[in-house]
């Protein structure tokens, strides 16, 4: 594929997203990142074609998925053995808690007790591992020779081998039904045929579940690798919403708010003006209720008498204050004869008291 073809808007940068994503998780890339740096694309979908979903190459993969295969064979053989020598030992511990409840018959305690010691003997021979490797000298100065005298009669192990098998078939039947009930509870009323043949299935039933779990799993770290990228996304968008916001506040709602607070006070005035006028109507409804028709002509007529005594007092007053008015253009010269006239009256009016004194003393 060509750099054109991955790098323009389209199939191509979806499909290398999609790459980056299950081959190469580390790298979270966006659709704008991909477009800016179309030589890294290039190196990144080169890259994918030598590396599977995990991101080792695909040689180590290869070797890698043989050494697992190889790990599941000897898991299994040891897990054979140790399912084998775990249910022998539970044979035994169920075998001493019979002996304090039940009596059992001799071929039974025959049975387990040869089973025990050659157990016994099996394991403490292990222990002591071949003589020729040995740098320390044995416990107790015991050899493995020492140990397989005490091994049990050969009659009495055939016999217990030949009676192991079923023994220990009796035993894994009854796990297998625990682990059927278990799983199914409603299985532990089913006979023993059904129960085997249930058990029979129990291991590609439980591999199913097994594999709808890792499935769920993928689909979950899909799902959330999917939320991180929208969540990313999300806050994005919301901040260049919160951006967006601002700016409209700031551009519409300032040049709004001229007219905006215009109309309010129109609103206001015209409030005002429908107060005034509601106290105006109620002062006149108070006033018709107050006063009768005769009493209102009466006050009319009081009321033009005075304004006709008002209009004569401010003729009158118009009057003075034009010939005083007239007086004040004289000045200096009319207050010196007002002090002169002052004094020739105040000079009459003392002969004139001293003419009546000197009248009544002739008298």
């Amino acid at each position: 594929m060509a750099s054109g073809d991955f790098c323009s808007p389209g199939e191509g940068v979806e499909i290398l997203q999609q790459v980056c994503s299950k081959q190469l998780p580390p790298c979270n890339l966006s659709e704008e990142d991909l477009l800016q740096n179309p030589h890294f694309s290039k190196l990144l979908l080169s890259l994918s074609q030598h590396v599977d979903e995990s991101g080792l190459s695909l040689t180590l993969a290869k070797e890698q998925a043989q050494a697992w295969k190889e790990v599941r064979l000897h898991k299994t053989t040891w897990l054979r053995s140790e399912i084998l020598q775990r249910v022998i030992q539970e044979l035994l511990v169920d075998y001493y808690v019979k002996t304090q409840d039940t009596n059992l018959t001799s071929e039974d305690k025959k049975f387990h007790e040869t089973l025990e010691q050659r157990l016994l003997v099996t394991e403490l021979t292990q222990l002591l591992g071949p003589s020729q490797e040995r740098e320390m000298p044995p416990v107790l100065g015991l050899e493995k020779a020492d140990l397989l005298e005490l091994m049990p009669p050969s009659e009495d192990f055939v016999r217990m081998r030949a009676q192991l098998p079923l023994e220990v078939e009796e035993q894994l039947k009854k796990k297998c039904f625990a682990l059927l009930c278990y799983h199914d509870p409603s299985s532990d009323s089913d006979s023993e045929t059904l129960k085997a043949a249930k058990v029979w299935k129990l291991a590609e039933v439980l591999l199913g579940e097994k594999q709808q779990c890792q499935d769920a799993k993928s689909q979950q770290k899909e799902q959330m690798v999917l939320l991180e990228k929208k969540s990313a996304t999300y806050s994005q968008v919301l901040l260049r919403c919160l951006a967006l916001l601002q700016r409209l506040l700031q551009e519409h709602r300032l040049k709004t708010q001229s007219e905006l607070d215009r109309i309010n006070a129109q609103y206001l005035e015209i409030k005002c003006s429908a107060m005034i006028l509601k106290l105006r109507m109620e002062e006149l409804k108070i006033l018709s209720d107050t006063y009768t028709a005769e009493k209102v002509e009466v006050h009319r007529l009081i009321r033009d008498r005075l304004e006709g005594a008002i209009r004569l007092q401010e003729r009158d007053m118009e009057k003075s204050r034009q010939v005083l008015n007239t007086y004040e253009v004289l000045g200096e010269e009319f207050d010196r004869l007002v002090k002169e006239y002052t004094q020739l009256k105040q000079a009459t009016e003392n002969k004139r008291w001293a003419l009546q004194e000197f009248s009544k003393a002739y008298r």
